[in-house]
């Protein structure tokens, strides 16, 4: 019930996990929100804050930024920022707060780093990072909880999704925060450089609450045009940015055509399954910058790009290229809005002209399946095994091992 007689357009949760090498660098978007809360008087922001910046030994510390100012600040001990009960909990005190203001949205940044389908928020004192279905069904319990709590608001719903974090615009992602309820994700498919995502897309967000369109290009201008700069030294915090539309219909749709084509693929031809692997090996997956050799993510490959090089590649038989369309074509309704550079300086120049919308998991030799298992597993979710990951990696991978790749 809002009492306060406040009305705000966008409640903006920071749930920032500074528990770990991004601390002080990442901090600078809580100054920023500081600021546009000042700039903007329709946006509030409930922020938790896990931080050593200020202090001796790491701390939580809550509190609202409104009308630039700091209120209804309090210090507790370290949370645990890989906990999903933590995360359920920062929600459903956000919504809380949305109520109080009557805010039209509610949306939340994640902001730590991130894994893609490997999931996010690594705590380093907790040894500890939050699988994306974990994500997911906090953001649902804090919904329920709030809820529950305050039955005359029980519509309320987390409106969207922030990553600040690095390859979370993917299609596991994604799917798990629509199957959450969650209508819009905000999110880089390439690694980002901190800070980050800056905060002021807040006021994209909250300038067009009506037109899910024109916030989405608002966004992804913001993100891509915003510049950090130290000392010298001057960079953008994206090589590429996407805001996503969670439609449930819309990622049953995709889930179906990726999953029929998965299920085509298993049992097509070795011939046939090969030119598949040669076209996937053609479509270059994320982490592309320099000195990156270790790193799991090439195998993370931009989905729209990657299906319709499959769709057009004339030596596979006719179904098989029908069914990569069709996913091609369910993952590119999803995309609100996108933007990508050509060369990324920072990243040793690389071109990112084909990294339109989400990425997909799609493996190609066999030490590219899940590298980092188990601490950080890009199969271990509930869209891999819906679409039928394993099988397909079976096909493109496993059944290549020891093959050349030359």
């Amino acid at each position: 019930m809002n009492l306060s007689g406040v009305r705000r357009t966008l409640e903006f949760g920071i749930y920032r996990d500074g528990d770990n090498n991004l601390d002080r660098s990442q901090a600078v978007t809580l100054a920023q929100a500081l600021e546009v809360s000042a700039e903007n008087r329709n946006i509030e922001f409930t922020v938790e804050d896990t931080t050593s910046r200020n202090s001796d030994s790491l701390e939580t510390r809550a509190y609202r930024l409104a009308d630039g100012e700091v209120r209804d600040a309090k210090e507790e001990p370290a949370h645990d920022m890989a906990s999903a009960r933590n995360l359920a909990r920062f929600v459903a005190r956000t919504l809380d707060d949305a109520e109080r203001c009557n805010a039209r949205q509610t949306w939340i940044e994640l902001s730590d780093h991130g894994a893609g389908d490997g999931g996010g928020l690594e705590a380093d004192s907790a040894k500890a990072i939050m699988s994306i279905d974990s994500m997911a069904a906090a953001i649902s319990e804090g919904v329920r909880m709030h809820a529950q709590a305050h039955p005359e608001d029980a519509p309320r719903r987390v409106d969207g999704v922030v990553a600040n974090q690095c390859l979370m615009a993917s299609l596991g992602f994604a799917d798990e925060l629509s199957h959450a309820g969650v209508r819009f994700l905000a999110a880089s498919p390439e690694t980002m450089i901190s800070p980050g995502t800056p905060t002021t897309v807040a006021s994209a967000i909250a300038n067009h609450t009506d037109d899910p369109n024109a916030m989405a290009a608002s966004v992804v201008r913001n993100v891509m045009h915003f510049t950090y700069e130290a000392g010298l030294e001057r960079w953008h915090p994206a090589a590429a940015f996407d805001v996503l539309d969670l439609d449930a219909n819309k990622w049953a749709c995709v889930e179906q055509n990726i999953k029929a084509f998965n299920d085509a693929l298993e049992s097509e031809s070795p011939a046939h399954v090969d030119v598949v692997r040669q076209d996937a090996r053609k479509t270059e997956g994320m982490v592309r910058f320099p000195d990156s050799n270790g790193m799991p993510w090439r195998a993370d490959r931009p989905a729209i790009t990657l299906y319709t090089a499959f769709a057009n590649d004339g030596r596979l038989d006719s179904d098989l290229r029908l069914k990569a369309k069709a996913a091609a074509g369910a993952i590119a309704t999803a995309v609100l809005a996108h933007a990508e550079s050509r060369d990324v300086a920072p990243f040793g120049d690389a071109d990112y002209r084909d990294a339109v919308g989400p990425t997909v998991h799609f493996p190609v030799r066999a030490n590219e399946v899940d590298p980092w298992a188990p601490r950080v597993s890009e199969t271990n979710n509930a869209f891999y095994r819906r679409v039928d990951g394993e099988e397909v990696a079976n096909a493109t991978a496993a059944r290549f091992e020891g093959k050349s790749d030359g």
